[in-house]
């Protein structure tokens, strides 16, 4: 459990928001790709907390940069706390990306809100020295999140997909990550975002013989393995994604 206080809490997106967090504890101690539960404030009728993802850490600051999107009550009041404000989430909870031993380039692809972690994970890759390309996808311009971040981490290349067509090429980011996985330079992928795409990705670096991990979004209530509100259906039986996961080998998951 972590007591926290709001640094910051602005909108960067449509329907998305990034919120900065003083936790020094746990800005120390989390990994790319866990996750944490938060309690909200607002609403005593609300009894779960709320699992998320987490975009960046400063240990020498204590700060935790969470980006989230607004999808009901919970977000919407979490979207709604000022600098200053104060409550607690337990984490860092589950475990993260595992990057192969060796790996010289990887392929990133990341839908909608699921940027936040795989973002995480190319600060990780550009620390370590490893390559990267990225494929991302919204569905508008407006909901797109992370180009420039990816940019300034130094990603080879950044293949921008919108349902639209307002920005990037109109379409899915699981074709040009297809295309680029056909290319077989890469020793890694990883993937968080919409079930469907993740399942393409999953499949093309199958075909390619190319180890990949995924970030699962499940209602980790309780977020410690004790509700069972979380279950991943796996080839080796039903797990739960707040400790087996978040992030699964691909190839495991029963899509």
């Amino acid at each position: 459990m972590h007591e926290f206080e709001v640094v910051s809490n602005e909108k960067i997106a449509d329907g998305i928001f990034s919120l900065v967090i003083s936790a020094p504890d746990l800005a120390r101690a989390i990994q790319p790709g866990q996750f944490v539960n938060v309690a909200v404030p607002g609403n005593a009728m609300s009894l779960l907390r709320i699992p998320l993802s987490f975009e960046s850490v400063d240990p020498e600051a204590g700060t935790v940069t969470i980006w989230y999107a607004v999808v009901g009550d919970g977000t919407n009041r979490l979207s709604q706390m000022q600098p200053g404000d104060r409550s607690d989430l337990l984490g860092p909870g589950g475990h993260g990306w595992t990057i192969p031993e060796g790996c010289k380039r990887a392929l990133l692809v990341a839908g909608g809100i699921g940027v936040p972690p795989v973002l995480c994970l190319a600060r990780e890759l550009a620390a370590a020295g490893v390559a990267f390309d990225v494929c991302l996808g919204a569905a508008t311009a407006g909901k797109l999140v992370g180009v420039a971040d990816f940019e300034r981490l130094g990603a080879a290349s950044v293949h921008v997909c919108t349902d639209d067509g307002s920005e990037g090429a109109c379409g899915f980011c699981t074709d040009p990550a297809s295309e680029l996985l056909a290319q077989g330079e890469y020793g890694y992928v990883a993937t968080c975002g919409p079930e469907p795409m993740m399942a393409k990705v999953a499949a093309a670096a199958a075909e390619a013989g190319v180890p990949c991990e995924a970030s699962l979004e499940r209602m980790m209530s309780c977020g410690f393995g004790a509700c069972a509100t979380c279950a991943v259906e796996t080839t080796g039986g039903m797990k739960g994604a707040c400790m087996c996961g978040p992030v699964f080998d691909a190839k495991e998951v029963v899509w």
